[in-house]
């Protein structure tokens, strides 16, 4: 049995249709936690809430992991699937996800996604997974994943800490930070061409709420991958030289160049609030103790 969790963010519209395409699916999910982090309440969501078809879990500030690990804590059921708000879900995705965590040894599966103009196509392994192309068409184990579309063992996420709450602002790498910690529990993390969907990527709401990361001196799009690499990478200095050199020198800072000094600007400050946020230690959920084993395979 699945569990849908949905984190939601300014996306009233869409949320709406993601989850009536839910309900559509054969199977369907056991059950769907919404997770609405928006400041107007939706109306729909709160109609489907007191028809008993969905749970609406309101929070008064957007927080990705925040929301996830609400959604795991609520959830009743062994597996728990995150997608996003904005994704077309393929007819067979929650018995794609029920039949790759067949296995004791998976953990968590990360489904296929596939990004608008995008199809399934071969792709040959990469050495860092950081760089793994989730459109891949084989199944394979990873260490990497996107939270689009990514069902766990509950009970073992829980043990695990759940998502790091420290991966403020857009939460880059929170993902796959919860995935090492994951692997280092002693899971693996199964990648399902099989569990597909297609991703909307729509323009406003969500991430794009923190506006263009290109230009921005907020410090909300890079504190996350030095957060990340403090804890994953090292030495933090060349991390954070590659980073800045990666994301200063590109094709779109040549054409608007007076962009620069505020992406530099915010590359800096993202570092600075990281190493705040490193030095006050994780912020995970704490593991229940009912919770310490789970049963050797779901079925």
């Amino acid at each position: 049995m699945i569990t849908v969790a949905i984190p939601t963010y300014n996306r009233g519209a869409i949320v709406v249709e993601t989850i009536r395409r839910l309900f559509a699916l054969d199977p369907p999910p056991e059950a769907i936690i919404v997770v609405d982090q928006s400041a107007e309440p939706n109306e729909p969501l709160a109609r489907w809430h007191r028809e008993g078809r969905i749970h609406l879990i309101r929070l008064d500030a957007p927080s990705i992991p925040r929301a996830m690990n609400e959604a795991l804590l609520a959830a009743a059921t062994p597996v728990v699937l995150y997608l996003d708000d904005d994704v077309e879900p393929s007819p067979g995705l929650i018995a794609a996800h029920e039949h790759a965590h067949g296995a004791a040894e998976t953990w968590a599966v990360v489904g296929q996604i596939l990004q608008p103009g995008e199809e399934p196509r071969h792709f040959e392994q990469p050495e860092d997974d950081l760089e793994f192309h989730f459109s891949h068409d084989r199944g394979c184990f990873v260490s990497n994943v996107m939270a689009g579309n990514l069902s766990v063992k509950r009970g073992h996420a829980i043990t695990a800490g759940g998502f790091d709450e420290n991966f403020v602002g857009a939460g880059y790498r929170f993902e796959t930070d919860f995935a090492l910690r994951l692997i280092a529990a002693g899971g693996r993390i199964w990648f399902s061409p099989d569990a597909s969907l297609r991703h909307l990527k729509l323009s406003t709401g969500g991430l794009r709420s923190f506006g263009d990361h290109r230009s921005s001196p907020s410090p909300a799009h890079s504190v996350g991958d030095y957060y990340f690499a403090i804890h994953h990478r090292g030495p933090l200095w060349r991390y954070a030289l590659r980073r800045i050199r990666r994301n200063v020198i590109t094709r779109y800072h040549l054409g608007h160049p007076w962009t620069v000094p505020t992406k530099v600007i915010g590359e800096l400050r993202g570092l600075r609030l990281a190493r705040r946020l490193a030095r006050r230690g994780r912020k995970l959920i704490q593991p229940l103790p009912e919770m310490a084993h789970e049963p050797a395979a779901f079925h």
